[in-house]
């Protein structure tokens, strides 16, 4: 009877955690619809040109109530793999006080716009899966970045001449705002995972075992943060492009863990107390629906009907394991760290 009234007081306390005040987000990221907008610059001097502190300065246009608009921006090109491998790559951005003020973009400095990768047909379909593993976690915990999806025309500048691309993409907050949405403040340095905050941990490491993503390091900060927020430690992942719930044809996988492709998960979360782990467990199971609707709501998205099945069937494979007892404690409690 107290292990089921404890999981029901799990349960509340994280749906109340998770339903997120939008009073607290700026303008950006409280509409849900795709933002239209405009960037021309050159592939070539993007990737060669900019580091951390040099930047393109442009200007950017975009759509708000039916009228376009435009907003000085500075550019870089972000991220070692991405850089090297992609056509485009991912681009940080910045916009000044004076520029951003009174603006869509008003309480935000710093950006992160993902594009896709290669010039491929499931290019937009990427990038559309990417952006959703986003939305997905935003059920799971209130510690997490917002995105807004993007519809791009992008000019790329190729000399004297220039060639136009359609693109989706999505726009990522800075991890300074997550901070201080909870008056917290960003952590820049090792610490190992059992100093973290367990909960989160689990509902974190969980999440990536969903998607099949083992390209994150939390202790190293590899494609993750960390914060500092009512004296816990809370670990937050993004660049989610090389999980198997992405599947690009550019994903790469580790195998010393023991897997050959993206799309076999591998549990990665350290060993937790019993009872968070199942806790946990059966937040997901009450989640599924929830989860399964946030993809099976883009469908009109998808380029291909291909890719839309594929991401449906993961998300359910997943939840396969978590419905089965003897799923659940070889794939994921039998397979927790010690080191």
């Amino acid at each position: 009877m107290n292990k089921q009234l404890n999981l029901l007081l799990f349960l509340f306390l994280s749906a109340l955690l998770n339903a997120q005040d939008d009073s607290n987000l700026s303008a950006l990221f409280q509409n849900e619809e795709p933002l239209k907008i405009k960037l021309n610059y050159s592939n070539k001097v993007m990737n060669k040109k900019t580091n951390d502190s040099t930047f393109i300065e442009t200007q950017m246009s975009y759509e708000e109530a039916g009228t376009w608009k435009k907003i000085d921006v500075r550019l870089r090109a972000r991220g070692n793999f991405r850089r090297n491998e992609c056509y485009f790559p991912p681009i940080k951005m910045k916009i000044k006080k004076a520029a951003r003020k009174g603006t869509l973009f008003d309480g935000n400095k710093n950006l992160k716009l993902v594009l896709p990768c290669k010039q491929e047909s499931d290019k937009n379909d990427n990038i559309l899966k990417e952006y959703m593993a986003y939305k997905l976690y935003e059920q799971i915990s209130p510690y997490h970045f917002n995105v807004r999806r993007v519809d791009i025309e992008f000019t790329e500048i190729r000399g004297k001449k220039e060639k136009m691309h359609q693109l989706k993409g999505f726009l990522i907050e800075d991890d300074k705002v997550i901070a201080k949405r909870f008056e917290g403040r960003v952590v820049d340095r090792f610490i190992h995972p059992l100093a973290m905050d367990a909960t989160v941990s689990v509902q974190n490491a969980i999440f990536n075992f969903m998607l099949g993503n083992t390209d994150i390091s939390v202790a190293y900060q590899h494609n993750a943060k960390l914060l500092y927020i009512e004296k816990k430690l809370i670990p937050l992942s993004y660049d989610f492009d090389m999980s198997g719930f992405v599947n690009p044809s550019y994903a790469t996988v580790n195998e010393t863990l023991g897997i050959s492709s993206v799309r076999d998960r591998k549990y990665r979360g350290f060993k937790r107390d019993t009872s968070i782990m199942q806790d946990t467990r059966e937040l997901y199971v009450s989640k599924k629906d929830d989860l399964i609707s946030i993809v099976e709501s883009h469908k009109s998205q998808f380029d291909s009907e291909k890719e839309y099945k594929e991401t449906i069937g993961f998300l359910n494979d997943f939840y396969e394991i978590m419905e089965d007892d003897k799923s659940f404690q070889k794939e994921i409690l039998d397979a927790m760290r010690t080191k």
